[in-house]
């Protein structure tokens, strides 16, 4: 039976969406609820999962393609005749059983002669003749045990490195516990366990690089783990390869096949030295210790010396380290890695940036006394001068947008100066109790979400649209606010829906949520739909004020600069006109002139100005 799989409704007014990546091919297996493509509207990037386990019998729409909500996409037979289709699978493998019988038996009978050697082959090479079937068949552990496989981690990435495992064989773990740590190009992080029970074994170690989709451990039962210690032992065959090898070529050919035998399966690869220790004195061949001896000759080696000049500028360092250097300040010539063969990771890099801290401690004594200058940042080039690279669908969903908004609006921006003093001296004094009572930390950004719902109520012009088509406009009876997030992939903008009705710790909830989300790649359709008005923090980079660009169907933004302590000129009521350090920040209200003229706008902000300014927070404080 063929279960059809279609475009779902991925928002509030999503009408189509573009089909950017298939995570699966045509004939490949799929489960339910696995991830089975990547799909991309004008709103967010998200992941489809499978309706039905079985074969992905057909795709009907192909990468790069645009197709409207409902429209079918593949394909997936159930499964109704799948249980044939392993039988016939079976079949061939167990006809290749006797092919690989006489293959192994030539090259084993010119190595040995005594008496014992025959009966050690014809059982190994059942071994190898199980394999490609156990293979099939998702792998002998698999049948006892789930497999953790490297989750699609961003639109871009294809691989990860694997930096820490938190859980080693044979130790129990539970579901969505983390079970180890990843590191991309874009991102670090943790990758949770599928299910509970015993960590039966470990397929890709530390250090080690695994494209998306790779096994990379098997988790079963408790009762499991002691069948995990016997599972290696049809890798116990790959000795015997390399028994076969030096037999053919006599020579220098011996340790060339060895070579990539590990490379070639690198699943087994790390399993099979360490459990071959035990069946190694079971063929007693003279032969078999050999080559086992001489396999890890020329491999070892060779990866210490490649890895060897990692400390130096030569080596490769992934952009995630080389980025975390630059923002630390630490010179990675000096910094000796503590991965394989002296490769650097984060956490050396983190441990070099915080020793350095340590050693500068008494420094700013011996700055004042000398009143030597700051030292200037090390500036370090990025790995993509030079470089031509393909457009992300993100960076082009957000490019069409802002051209959008941009040709379809009259836009100016209009500025205003702000004291908030009195605001971040109460955030000051309210931050450790708040983050204690509430869960989350608070920054100034509630305040400013808070003061700008209050004056979308007493100025709904600025929280209107224009319906272009019906020659009307729609004044929004609630202030569902977008935040504007600098993640990753790019600027995505989460909206906290009813803005006008939360207090301060619940602006502060849902920020660090939608945040949080953003950075983590979690946001939903619904997250990123609904708008009618926008913040974009542009002071948290150290910017004082940006002309901001009002999103489609919105009639307005506001940009928030950086805070910077700065003499002013204030009225004092007992001192009259002096001159005072205060906390200033800029206001820049970005606005479609078609609906908003400069004196709305100008009222608009001047309302939050007031509002801040007051700063009567102390109830919604705890003050």
């Amino acid at each position: 039976m063929s279960v059809s799989v279609t475009l779902p409704a991925l928002g509030e007014s999503v009408t189509e969406g573009t089909v950017t990546r298939w995570l699966k091919a045509e004939g490949e297996r799929v489960e339910a609820d696995e991830p089975l493509l990547e799909v991309s509207t004008d709103k967010v990037d998200t992941e489809i999962p499978s309706p039905a386990a079985g074969i992905l019998a057909s795709i009907k729409v192909a990468e790069d393609e645009t197709v409207e909500v409902g429209a079918e996409l593949a394909v997936i037979d159930d499964g109704s005749g799948a249980p044939e289709a392993p039988a016939a699978e079976a079949a061939p493998a167990a006809e290749s059983a006797p092919e690989a019988a006489p293959a192994a038996e030539p090259a084993a009978a010119p190595a040995p002669a005594a008496t014992e050697a025959p009966t050690a082959p014809s059982t190994e090479t059942e071994a190898p003749a199980e394999a490609p079937t156990a293979e099939a068949a998702t792998g002998a552990s698999s049948a006892s045990g789930t497999d953790v496989t490297l989750p699609a981690l961003g639109e871009s990435v294809t691989e990860g490195t694997i930096t820490r495992w938190l859980k080693q064989v044979g130790e129990e773990v539970t579901e969505d516990e983390p079970l180890l740590e990843v590191s991309t190009d874009k991102v670090d992080t943790e990758i949770p366990a599928p299910v509970s029970g015993v960590l039966l074994e470990i397929v890709v170690g530390e250090d080690e690089t695994a494209e998306v989709g790779a096994k990379l451990a098997v988790i079963g039962a408790a009762g499991s783990a002691p069948a995990a210690a016997e599972a290696p032992a049809a890798p116990a065959a790959a000795p015997e390869p390399a028994a076969q090898a030096p037999a053919a070529p006599e020579p220098a050919a011996a340790p060339a096949p060895a070579a990539p035998a590990p490379a070639a399966a690198p699943a087994p690869a790390p399993a099979a030295p360490a459990k071959a220790a035990a069946p190694a004195p079971a063929p007693a061949a003279p032969a078999a210790p050999a080559p086992a001896a001489a396999a890890p000759a020329p491999v070892t080696p060779a990866p210490a010396a490649q890895a060897a000049p990692s400390g130096d500028d030569g080596a490769y360092v992934t952009p995630l380290v080389r980025k975390l250097a630059t923002e630390n300040g630490v010179d990675l010539g000096a910094v000796k890695g503590t991965g394989v063969g002296g490769r650097i990771r984060k956490q050396d890099v983190i441990d070099a940036a915080e020793a350095a801290k340590a050693a500068a401690a008494p420094a700013p004594a011996a700055a004042a006394s000398g009143g030597t200058a700051a030292k200037a940042p090390k500036v370090e080039a990025s790995p993509l001068r030079g470089q031509t690279v393909k457009m992300t669908r993100m960076r082009k969903v957000i490019g069409e947008n802002m051209m959008k908004a941009l040709h379809s609006q009259a836009q100016l921006t209009s500025v205003l100066e702000v004291d908030i003093t009195r605001l971040m001296k109460l955030r000051n004094q309210a931050k450790e109790s708040f983050a204690a009572r509430e869960g989350v930390k608070l920054s100034p950004m509630p305040f400013f979400v808070k003061a700008a719902a209050q004056a979308l109520k007493a100025h709904p012009v600025v929280n209107a649209r224009i319906n272009g088509d019906e020659g009307t406009i729609t004044y929004f009876d609630s202030e569902n606010i977008g935040i504007a997030v600098d993640a990753e992939k790019g600027l995505m903008t989460p909206v906290i829906k009813g803005a006008g009705d939360l207090n301060i710790a619940g602006i502060a909830k849902k920020t660090a949520e939608l945040a949080g989300k953003a950075r983590g790649g979690g946001l939903t359709p619904d997250d990123m739909s609904g708008a009618t008005f926008t913040i974009s923090n542009t002071g948290s980079r150290g910017a004082l004020f940006d002309t901001v660009i009002v999103p489609p169907n919105q009639a307005a933004i506001l940009g928030i600069g950086a805070t910077v302590r700065r003499p002013v000129v204030i009225d004092h009521p007992d001192l009259g006109e002096t001159i005072a350090v205060r906390d200033m920040t800029y206001l820049s209200l970005s606005y479609d002139h078609r609906l908003v003229d400069g004196a709305d706008a100008a009222r608009y902000l001047t309302t939050v100005k007031a509002i801040l300014e007051a700063g009567e927070f102390e109830v919604e404080l705890g003050l």
